[in-house]
């Protein structure tokens, strides 16, 4: 800091009435975040942020990068708890109006002559606080999104050497992409070899919906998995033939329960009648000799 020969009268003024304009932009602060968080946080953040910004306003601008540095943090901590962009800036802004008041009382003509400074000064740290609050809101629903999509595509095994992916809504790009590298990872890690891909739940199945599941076929073939692609109703089959979709030699069946009856008769199983439950079973033939 520079001493004070040098120091401006906004400078002075933040030195000299350091309480009462901390305590009202602690005051300001608190009653624009409505109790989101304690007055004590909001003091102990807002101390550092004025010793910071006293430094930074100095005839020599020390404590610059590191004042910048502090805000950046509390904006990204704003954004992870889910405070407004007013919320967040406000905590910067505040400061304006709490030196506007103590400049108006202290009748000070030098003071007001350097209050436009000190606004550019603060209104430059606003726009530090905005832009790494947007960019961290950015990141929590770039990354919220992604999790929404490994949640939306599970692989489910359904039985020894069988697993099913159960979509449901809009197959695009992005989602077959999780959809294969799920699929993928849950062929390496379970071994299966035959995978059921169920569209039950896709509203509408058209080329471009045939496409990202030829593709997740072919992908699941290259790890030796036999496909089965279920859930094709009548109002998807018609749509299939309307558009001249053809799936080669992918076997399709209607539900997901024909899927599996078909996946296990493979596996050199078949469902029988249970005698206890009156439901069916999977049971494994007995080879020639057994008793």
């Amino acid at each position: 800091m520079a001493d004070g020969s040098d120091e401006t009268p906004i400078t002075a003024l933040l030195r000299s009435r350091r309480e009462p304009i901390l305590d009202r932009w602690i005051g300001l602060v608190s009653e624009a975040v409505r109790g989101r968080i304690t007055e004590g946080e909001i003091r102990l953040e807002l101390t550092e942020l004025y010793d910071l910004v006293e430094q930074a306003f100095s005839a020599d601008g020390t404590a610059a990068g590191e004042l910048r540095a502090a805000l950046s943090e509390i904006s990204r901590s704003r954004a992870r708890q889910g405070f407004s962009p007013k919320e967040t800036a406000v905590s910067v802004f505040a400061l304006k109006k709490a030196m506007y008041e103590q400049v108006r009382a202290s009748q000070d003509q030098g003071a007001f002559g350097a209050l436009l400074d000190f606004t550019s000064f603060v209104d430059e740290l606003g726009l530090v606080t905005f832009e790494t609050y947007a960019a961290a809101r950015e990141q929590i629903i770039a990354d919220q999104a992604e999790q929404l999509l490994e949640l939306s595509t599970p692989v489910v095994k359904l039985w020894e050497d069988v697993v099913a992916v159960p979509l449901v809504g809009t197959l695009d790009s992005a989602r077959t992409q999780v959809v294969l590298e799920t699929l993928l990872q849950t062929l390496v890690d379970t071994g299966s070899r035959f995978a059921v891909i169920d569209i039950t739940g896709v509203p509408a199945v058209d080329t471009e919906v045939a496409q990202h599941l030829m593709k997740a076929v072919l992908a699941a073939r290259l790890m030796g998995t036999h496909c089965v692609i279920s859930g094709i109703r009548p109002q998807i089959a018609q749509t299939i033939v309307a558009l001249g979709i053809e799936f080669g030699d992918i076997v399709t069946k209607a539900t997901m329960a024909d899927a599996l009856s078909y996946v296990l008769e493979r596996c050199g199983r078949r469902v029988v009648p249970s005698a206890d439950s009156g439901g069916t079973t999977p049971h494994t033939p007995r080879k020639s000799g057994e008793g």
